[in-house]
Formats: structure tokens, sequence, C-alpha cells
């Protein structure tokens, strides 16, 4: 293939492009692959999850504008296009029975409706590669899931000049990966690293409760290399300063650790229409020689 390789990332919120799969995401952007995020929901019903911002009145009252400026700041730093789908963040339901969802909120779309949005910016983009959440969403925040479904529906629908016709010229991306990079091998590795080294483990409880609160083990098909693009990452990740606490526990494994220990960001394969064989270490396996 002579031609630039493209990949599109498919997330619920601002940040979650920073949490799952930024490493990738920057390793292909420093190899000149075009990259862009697709961000579902503008975040507008995400809690403020760094206490040393909780309680702020003005970040409380302005908490889009407040994220759109985050996700900008991430944006730069990994180096990637991003794209808003415009739809209302539906906030994560709590309390036993559940509460409704709010009325006009991204998981009440129609989900045929609601693709047409992301088959509309697959046909401009023209990615060869996408990925996004499996059917759990990876954990089941209802954005999450919604995003699952209309990746679905818009992988396969972007093709076919027959559907979304007002969209644009047809584009068929050639695959699609779940992101899987919370995973129990990559978790228990880092887990049993840090007790090696006399270090506590900010695992240990995740370790305990993996089988009351995680899903089945999934397949995991495709690891990318990309420990040194981490920094990177974590960088990114502290951008969005309402959602992350830079002491908080995403950062208690020393970085050279990460990078010994478990130097891939891991994915599992979808959707493919090329030839690849199993386990990759590139998304673009199947489609760099074709």
């Amino acid at each position: 293939m002579t031609e630039q390789l493209r990949l599109m990332a498919v997330h619920a919120h601002p940040d979650d492009e920073s949490s799952k799969g930024a490493a990738t995401m920057a390793k292909y952007v420093s190899e000149g692959v075009d990259v862009l995020v697709a961000t579902c929901t503008g975040g507008e019903r995400g809690s403020i999850l760094n206490p040393k911002l909780q309680g702020d009145a003005y970040i409380e009252a302005h908490i889009h504008e407040v994220r759109a400026k985050e996700m900008e700041e991430a944006r730069q730093i990994l180096g990637v296009k991003q794209s808003w789908l415009g739809f209302v963040d539906s906030g994560l339901p709590e309390g036993d029975p559940l509460p409704p969802l709010p009325e006009g909120c991204f998981a009440l779309e129609d989900v045929d409706e609601a693709a047409g949005r992301l088959v509309k910016l697959i046909r401009e983009f023209r990615p060869h590669v996408i990925t996004t959440y499996d059917e759990n969403g990876g954990y089941p925040h209802p954005d999450h899931i919604m995003t699952h479904k209309i990746s679905m529906v818009a992988f396969d629908a972007a093709g076919d000049p027959e559907r979304y016709p007002e969209a644009g010229e047809p584009w068929q991306p050639l695959k699609l990966y779940y992101n899987q990079g919370f995973n129990r091998p990559r978790t228990v590795a880092l887990h049993e690293a840090m007790l090696e080294r006399g270090l506590e483990s900010p695992y240990g409880e995740w370790l305990k409760r993996w089988d009351e609160f995680m899903r089945a083990e999934r397949t995991l098909t495709t690891y990318v290399p990309c420990a040194e693009f981490f920094p990177v990452r974590d960088k990114a990740l502290i951008a969005h300063a309402t959602q992350i606490d830079p002491d908080g526990g995403w950062f208690r494994v020393p970085m050279e650790i990460q990078q010994e220990v478990w130097p891939t960001e891991e994915y599992e394969l979808a959707k493919s229409l090329v030839d690849t064989s199993l386990p990759e270490d590139d998304l673009f396996a199947g489609i760099r020689n074709n």
C-alpha cells in the first residue's frame, strides 16, 4: 500500500482516548499514520473525579467547555486529529433500582440514526482501521455500550452505497478492533512485578474483585509494542484534569516497571476483510502489503 495509512479510534467521552489505546495512537502518529479520534459525547454529565478540583464552582458550571479544552490539550499531546459526533453524555446511572436515563442522551438515540453521523465521518476520513469497545463497552457505561453499537453498524454500512446515501461517497474500512487494554494477564503481571520488587501494588483489590465486577475473559489477538510512548499516554491523560488525579492509582506503577513488564497495548480483532495471522503486533497487519 502506497497511500498513507489511516486509523480512527471511536470513543464515548473526552478522556477515553487517553486511557484506552493512547500509546498505540502516538506510536502510529510517529510513523506517519493519520489518526483521528471520534468522540461521541461532550462528557457533559461526567463527575469531577480529581479531588483537587472538586468543589470548583466555575468548573461545575462550565464542565462541557472545560472538558472540550482538556480534549484539545490531549489531542495536541498525542498528535492526533479529533472530531465530535455531538451526542449528549448519558451519565452513569447509580442506585438500586437504577434511575432512567435522561431524555435526549446518547444511549437513548436510535442506533441506526446515530450511526449515520459516524458513517459520514468514516466516509470523510476513510480509515483503514477502526478501534472501538466490545459489546460490554469495556465496562457497562451506557455511552460505551452505545459507542459499540453505532461502531458496528457504521463499519458495515460505510462501504454500502445503498445505506446512508446522504453521508458521502462509500468507504469500507478493512479491520475493526475492540480495545482490551484492561485485561487480567496485564494486571496480574504488573501486580506480581510490584510485589517482587517489594512495592505496594495498586491492583490487589482489583484482582480480588475481578470475578465479581469484570466480564468473562476476552480473546487478546493483537499486542502493539508501544512502551516508549507510555509517557506520552500519561501526559495526555493528565491533561484531562477534571477526570484524572495525577497522584492517583493510574500512576502508581513506576514507568520503568510498566515498560519492562508489559510493553504493549492489547486489542481484540472483531472484524477483518483482509487476511492476517494471529497473534498480531500491528493493527495494520494484512493491510500494509496489500
